[in-house]
């Protein structure tokens, strides 16, 4: 296979790569025992053909990484964080969070188009610490190694949206909308046991190109030295406890490919003010709109005029992506909410790494530090 592996096309617009990506980016929810069955069966194709096209397409870069992603909020406390860092600190402060914090997720640096409530927060992290440990003091430490002036901790009260679907999205009209408001998953502390942690850090991990395969979870249940049934079992029951979110390929989608294709351009971050007491109605209302890759009820505080409701596009196009935002508004305004406040925060330099969520490691790296 491997032969025909380096034949194959790698760009995300091939119209088979298309397919198979249509459905492997976000439409696989949960935990399933065979995924790339699951991904041959949805998008009517072979399963050896999608195996061989999304190993090729991870060993292009073209995909970046194929894992069982997890719904991390209820494992870890998170937060978005934004930070006000001089500007000849910047880059270091950057760097730092993306290769020394293994807490760290999403590392962006935003810009507005014009100087308005926050802009001088150029930085934004997702952050994510286990519940034993304070978001609040691993920012301070942060805040320390950087030479951060300030930064504003924003905990995710509720998610509307959360998938990636960068090629589903290419062809979504502004407006375009779900027939029912996006329902809100409340954020909640899950407990693990020993054994769980042991089953969910083997089962989170990436998978390399020679795991694309058939069974994919036979290695990792080695691993974690259970038997593949009882690797089912523990994953199974994580997956009913809403702790498993959706198996998944990551396009590349900041840096081109190997050929020069760009997947998105722009990355927009959407702000809204909207009445207090009135963010679950309100969130329903945005993040039902197809475009948006992430939905949240976020308190931004008095920096950034009391924004409660905050949601991400991705496009090549970013006059496309300010008529969806218009679209969004247009829709709050028939839905009866009023908008204090809104704003649109762009995505520029940025990377995005999976961010760890083990107690285990994170021990470790306060003793690596010292701290």
């Amino acid at each position: 296979m491997g032969g025909l592996i380096h034949m194959l096309p790698v760009e995300h617009d091939d119209p088979i790569n298309a397919k198979i990506l249509a459905v492997s980016e976000d439409k696989i929810e949960g935990f399933v025992r065979e995924p790339f069955e699951e991904i041959a069966r949805r998008s009517g194709l072979d399963v050896d053909d999608v195996m061989a096209r999304i190993t090729a397409m991870l060993r292009a870069g073209t995909i970046r990484r194929v894992r069982q992603t997890l719904l991390a909020t209820n494992l870890a406390d998170g937060a978005l964080v934004a930070w006000k860092v001089p500007e000849n600190k910047i880059d270091a402060a950057f760097d730092w969070m993306f290769q020394r914090d293994p807490f760290s997720g999403h590392v962006v640096l935003r810009s507005t188009d014009t100087v308005s409530a926050g802009s001088d927060y150029k930085l934004w992290t997702t952050v994510k610490v286990p519940h034993e440990f304070s978001l609040e003091q691993h920012c301070e430490l942060l805040s320390k190694k950087v030479g951060a002036e300030r930064f504003r901790l924003m905990p995710a009260k509720g998610i509307f949206t959360l998938g990636v679907g960068h090629v589903r999205r290419k062809t979504i009209e502004p407006g375009s909308k779900g027939d029912q408001p996006a329902k809100m998953i409340p954020v909640q502390v899950v407990d693990l046991s020993e054994h769980e942690w042991k089953v969910l850090l083997a089962l989170k991990r990436e998978l390399a190109p020679e795991a694309i395969q058939p069974t994919p979870w036979a290695a990792r249940a080695e691993e974690a030295h259970v038997s593949l049934d009882e690797f089912y079992r523990v994953a199974e029951q994580l997956n009913a406890r809403k702790v498993v979110g959706r198996f998944s390929t990551f396009l590349e989608h900041v840096k081109p490919s190997a050929g020069g294709v760009r997947v998105t351009r722009f990355n927009a971050l959407f702000h809204w003010a909207v009445p207090p007491g009135r963010e679950i109605e309100a969130g329903g209302e945005v993040g039902r709109h197809h475009i948006l890759t992430h939905c949240y009820w976020r308190e931004a505080g008095p920096e950034f005029k009391n924004v409660n409701i905050m949601a991400v596009a991705h496009g090549t196009d970013k006059q496309l992506l300010l008529d969806h935002k218009a679209a969004i508004d247009r829709h709050l305004r028939a839905s009866s909410m009023s908008v204090a406040y809104t704003n649109v925060f762009w995505g520029g330099r940025s990377e995005i790494k999976p961010s760890e969520i083990s107690p285990h490691v994170y021990r470790e790296w306060l003793r690596e530090l010292g701290a």
